[in-house]
């Protein structure tokens, strides 16, 4: 199995390692510290030595951040993690501060007065930095990047660095080579006018250089880094013994090759009267301090691979295509197995091991192995999936009960794609109110689904046909409408996105999700989640403008019996019809026996009940 159900949460020492951690401090002189969820690369996957935020609070959520002051402390996090974080950190050690409302920032203004509060610059971003700069500016304090971090002091039984092998990702996946694609990182450069950049986000590397690892759960990331000149070869920053012999002739080829303890030394050294490009967004601002010490100019740039890495090309799309059928026949199967399973009978936990079996059977039968769950799948019953992020655990485990409403959020890394799929699901007869809702969230995934959308369009432009329907009703979510997906890499991806924060444009090519949702603590959650394809831009018959559609990937029924029909107007029952004829022409072949009866069913169209 790809994933275990321990508890990963323990605030129990909170209160100790604070203290610690404050005393530390003050042999130090400065009076605070903030502890992000982080690690050199300032990604969302991090492996357990870099989990500090987890061992300091108990909070194992994906976003989040602690402060310790002399006489307080607080964690903020996002509303997804809402309900979370009240369960798992202890609020006599931790305020509890809405990230959204109370940015670090503000909460520094008003704490932090003339106080000298302390950060590891490999923990922060260049932009989070300024930021932070300005805030404890404003205070009338001082904001200090710290040589080493206090908190791993402390950290008695802090895990190892990962040494996950490293194995070259196959052109027939990839669909470019290395070299195609450092040529276009070094005309990137050049219309930068900077001289070389730095790529901290391991999914960058791990992109530009065709290779894959296993140094974080779930994500096949080598944690590494690279410095690219505009010409000339570039330098991977990777721990060799990660690297088998045929590997390291590989990049051998493409790169030098050395130890990442050695990125400082080598950065400074090359950077003295050069103009360097760093992501303000993504690279640490110890980066920054290096440069800018050894003489060189930062030039803030995006980072130069993350825009193309988004583009998914011809063979990486026709890869996602071929993960998602297998995937779906996967889900198929598994729903149909859970249907035959009397209430009360199936776990959360049990629930999720099934589906894994599944994806293991079908992936096997294709011919591509599952290499790794893209996520710990969120199996949540009744008043479990009212928390979008919840994680199942042998303590929190619930049986799947007599009208309950049973959410179930996955995704699967195969060599030719990830994927990523929710369906939320009744248990026997659920109540009218958590159907209508359910058909709410339905309107607005089917909104995304048809949208036809200009050239230059956002993210931010689209997320509101998610939400209409439940606005309409007095209802939102919390979390964003769609994430970008990677190519046998991270569930999550960026740029492109459809939420608030989506400011980059919708790109052919780019694939993101499609998961509006509700959420009624104590009750339940609904989430209903396909993937979807950004077209080519085609003029449609009559208009004036090229446009860009969604071409669906994600091919497992909607359950018919949470919806209700009267909620649906003429052209949404249209779309659900023709969605599961697709489902049912897409996968059936791959099906057999009681499982095809139970797919034909499951996608009949709304007027035959």
């Amino acid at each position: 199995m790809f994933q275990n159900f321990d508890e990963a949460s323990d605030s129990s020492q909170s209160a100790s390692r604070a203290a610690w951690l404050r005393a530390s401090l003050k042999e130090m002189g400065i009076d605070g510290f903030v502890v992000p969820r982080a690690d050199e690369h300032q990604g969302e996957y991090i492996p357990a030595a870099a989990d500090r935020l987890r061992w300091l609070t108990g909070f194992t959520g994906s976003a989040g951040t602690a402060l310790v002051l002399p006489e307080t402390a607080a964690i903020f996090v996002d509303g997804r993690y809402t309900v979370q974080v009240r369960a798992q950190v202890d609020a006599s050690v931790f305020a509890i501060e809405s990230s959204v409302d109370t940015p670090l920032g503000t909460y520094l203004r008003e704490h932090a007065k003339t106080l000298r509060i302390g950060i590891d610059p490999w923990l922060h971003t260049v932009g989070e930095v300024a930021m932070l700069r300005a805030a404890m500016a404003e205070a009338g304090g001082e904001l200090v990047p710290l040589a080493h971090n206090p908190l791993d002091r402390v950290w008695q039984d802090r895990p190892l660095p990962p040494k996950g092998a490293v194995a070259v990702h196959p052109i027939e996946h990839a669909g470019r080579s290395s070299a195609e694609k450092l040529g276009e990182i070094g005309e990137a450069l050049a219309k930068a006018n900077a001289d070389a950049t730095v790529l901290t986000d391991p999914s960058s590397v791990a992109w530009t250089f065709n290779i894959r690892g296993s140094d974080v759960p779930h994500t096949p990331l080598p944690l590494s880094f690279a410095l690219i000149p505009r010409e000339g070869r570039p330098t991977l920053f990777i721990d060799a013994e990660k690297l088998g012999n045929d590997v390291a002739r590989a990049l051998g080829d493409l790169a030098d090759i050395a130890a990442p303890e050695t990125l400082e030394r080598s950065l400074a050294a090359f950077a003295a009267e050069r103009r360097i490009m760093l992501d303000p967004a993504l690279a640490a601002d110890r980066l920054r301090e290096v440069v800018e010490g050894a003489g060189g100019t930062v030039v803030a740039g995006a980072d130069p691979a993350r825009l193309p890495r988004a583009r998914k090309n011809a063979v990486e799309i026709e890869g996602s295509r071929r993960a998602h059928l297998r995937d779906g026949a996967a889900v198929s199967a598994f729903l149909a197995w859970l249907d035959a399973q009397a209430p009360g009978t199936v776990d959360e936990i049990g629930a999720a091991e099934a589906l894994e079996r599944f994806r293991a059977r079908f992936g096997e039968a294709d011919g591509q192995p599952l290499r790794d769950l893209s996520f710990d799948t969120i199996s949540a019953a009744g008043p479990n999936a009212a928390l979008p992020h919840y994680r199942v655990n042998r303590q929190s485990n619930r049986v799947l009960g007599e009208g309950e409403v049973f959410l179930i959020d996955s995704g699967a890394q195969y060599l030719d794609g990830t994927t990523d799929i929710t369906r939320t699901v009744a248990i026997g007869r659920v109540a009218d109110e958590a159907r209508r809702k359910f058909t709410l969230v339905l309107k607005g995934m089917i909104a995304i689904s048809r949208a036809r959308f200009p050239v230059g369009t956002r993210g931010i432009d689209l997320d509101p046909l998610a939400r209409v329907a439940l606005w309409q009703a007095g209802c939102d979510y919390a979390h964003g409408t769609g994430h970008g997906i990677g190519s046998y890499l991270a569930v999550h991806e960026g740029p492109q996105s459809i939420s608030r924060r989506g400011m980059a444009v919708l790109e052919a090519g780019m694939i993101v999700s499609n998961e509006p949702g509700y959420y009624r603590e104590g009750a339940f959650g609904i989430r209903i989640e396909n993937l979807i394809l950004v077209s080519k831009p085609e003029r449609i018959a009559g208009g004036d403008l090229d446009t860009h559609s969604f071409e669906t990937l994600t091919f497992a029924p909607i359950d018919r019996r949470m919806i209700a029909t009267e909620h649906l107007d003429a052209g949404e029952r249209a779309w659900l019809d023709a969605y599961h004829a697709d489902v049912r022409a897409a996968i059936a072949p791959r099906l057999d026996g009681e499982v095809r009866v139970w797919l034909e069913a499951a996608t009949r169209p709304l007027a035959d009940g």
